[in-house]
């Protein structure tokens, strides 16, 4: 594999390489480790339950056979069963101790297998020579004939069981001296696997760790480095990595980001030098709207003190000339004296409404608490006091309390029922029904009438100042009232509109903040007889 593909590959590729190869190489010391630790099992299982059993058998053997011959000697020489019981016991021994020798034996046994067979030859040579007829002496010509035939005969053929033994044990103990160095070969074997693994572990370590310091860790530190820098505020500073592809991907990335910072702030500067600019000319401005509302307040000022006095003189005057002289002169003097007090009274509404609309928001006494329904009930009162007014019905539910202007307040109630019981339909008695329902942070209050209504075409000119629906002939007024309640409701925090869904009628609406920390309603009030107002209007 060439040296470019290798470093193309990724941090987790690197890893996941190294992983494998450390698997194999623990994979091949497993498999390793389980044949050498079967093996060593297989040796310590030969020494520990077949060689030395063996040997031990071997040993208990050898004392059986000696029992057998001292048994015989002293029967020889007393006569008496009990002596021979040694003899009996020691050939049942002789006969186990084989059996069980036989029984460790493996088919690999081969030297001890002979030796074991030659034990029982040469003890069952033993038997037939010597024993059998020593006893047949005894039983048939008694001791002395026992001891005769002990001391004719020869000890060689017990000599030579002796020496099968000992071959036998010899070759028992080698056998276990083999087994116990092949044991010990094989746990040496496993002591050096175990140093292996943790050189395999040591070394996969060593190399996880400088895969992680040349592809991650100094690479990061360097990457951090760089970010740093543009942090500071070089960012012309190119952020790369030599480290993994990954980190190269991430720097790549990052420097993107870089680039598309300075691209933004290059704009956010060259925006900032247009927003200063901006507010060079805003300054400007504002300075200019300061004279020129000083300005205004000047003509206001002079509007309410020198032009009402010399209004008031010729409206006087003309009111005058027309008690004094009507009749007195022809009919078209008397309709010129009528045109001259009529537009007199009416620039005087128009200074008066004028002022009002300046002077909200301007001239201000602070915000109070203010309760809705004592306004209503005031505003009731100043139309029941109108004598040129219709008879004409207001009803409205409990009202909340909101902070606000009180006399503000006033004039927009004052203006709204003004207008509704002024745009009523010809023969039919006004009704007027103002209601609030809580909505989230604000209190939605509805008045409405049966008027003549408004077209939804003028729903948005209404509010307009010096905006009329209608022929001055037709209904008196100067076009500022409902621009002066719009100006009440956006100075209060709230906005107004026209409910354009209403049938019959004009429905207007508009919000006023609710107090802070005013509980919810738990339902919304319905209308009582206690709030149920009629008034002549």
């Amino acid at each position: 594999m060439s040296l470019f593909k290798l470093r193309t590959w990724t941090l987790r590729s690197r890893i996941a390489a190294l992983c494998v190869a450390v698997g194999v190489l623990f994979t091949g010391l497993g498999v390793f480790a389980v044949f050498t630790a079967a093996e060593n099992d297989r040796h310590l299982d030969d020494v520990l339950n077949r060689a030395s059993p063996m040997r031990a058998a071997g040993e208990t053997l050898n004392t059986a056979l000696v029992d057998q011959e001292t048994g015989i000697r002293g029967y020889a020489i007393t006569g008496r069963q009990v002596n021979l019981e040694p003899y009996r016991t020691g050939r049942a021994d002789e006969q186990r101790l084989i059996g069980e020798i036989e029984s460790l034996l493996k088919p690999t046994d081969v030297a001890i297998r002979a030796d074991l067979e030659l034990v029982r030859q040469r003890a069952g040579a033993w038997h037939r020579k010597v024993a059998e007829p020593v006893l047949r002496a005894i039983d048939t010509g008694g001791p002395a004939a026992g001891r005769a035939k002990i001391e004719a005969g020869s000890t060689d053929e017990f000599g030579a069981v002796r020496v099968a033994i000992e071959k036998m044990q010899g070759d028992i103990q080698t056998l276990r001296a083999e087994e116990a160095v092949a044991a010990r070969n094989s746990s040496q074997t496993m002591v050096a696997i175990q140093i292996a693994a943790a050189v395999i572990v040591i070394l996969a370590g060593a190399s996880l760790l400088l895969l992680l310091d040349r592809l991650v860790s100094r690479p990061v530190v360097e990457l951090a480095e760089q970010v740093r820098e543009v942090a500071d505020g070089d960012y012309q500073r190119r952020i790369e990595s030599s480290g993994s592809p990954e980190l190269a991907g991430l720097a790549g990335d990052v420097d993107g980001m870089r680039r598309k910072i300075a691209s933004e702030l290059a704009e956010v500067r060259e925006a900032r030098t247009q927003i200063e600019w901006v507010n060079e000319q805003l300054k400007v401005q504002a300075e200019e709207l300061t004279r020129s509302n000083r300005d205004l307040e000047q003509f206001a000022y002079v509007a309410s003190h020198d032009l009402q006095e010399p209004l008031r003189k010729v409206a006087s005057f003309c009111q005058l000339l027309q008690r004094r002289y009507a009749g007195q002169l022809d009919e078209r003097a008397d309709q010129y004296i009528a045109f001259a007090v009529d537009g007199a009274q009416r620039m005087q509404r128009l200074i008066n409404d004028l002022l009002a609309f300046s002077r909200i928001g301007r001239l201000t006494g602070g915000f109070t608490d203010v309760d809705l329904d004592r306004v209503l009930s005031d505003v009731k009162a100043q139309f029941e006091r109108d004598d040129d007014a219709e008879a004409g019905e207001i009803t409205w539910s409990d009202l909340p309390t909101v902070e606000g202007e009180e006399p503000l307040l006033s004039t927009l109630f004052v203006n709204l029922v003004g207008n509704s019981l002024k745009f009523r339909r010809p023969d039919v008695p006004p009704v007027i029904r103002i209601t609030a329902t809580r909505r989230d942070e604000d209190w939605l209050i509805t008045v409405r009438d049966n008027g003549i209504g408004i077209e939804a075409e003028f729903a948005d000119k209404v509010f307009v100042i010096f905006q009329r629906l209608h022929a001055r002939d037709a209904y008196e007024g100067t076009g500022i009232g409902l621009a002066i309640v719009k100006k009440i409701v956006e100075y209060h925090g709230g906005r107004i509109w026209l409910d354009l869904d209403v049938e019959d009628g004009t429905s207007v609406n508009f919000t006023l903040p609710v107090l802070p920390g005013a509980p919810e309603p738990e339902s919304e009030p319905e209308p009582s007889g206690e709030t149920r107002k009629e008034v002549t209007a």
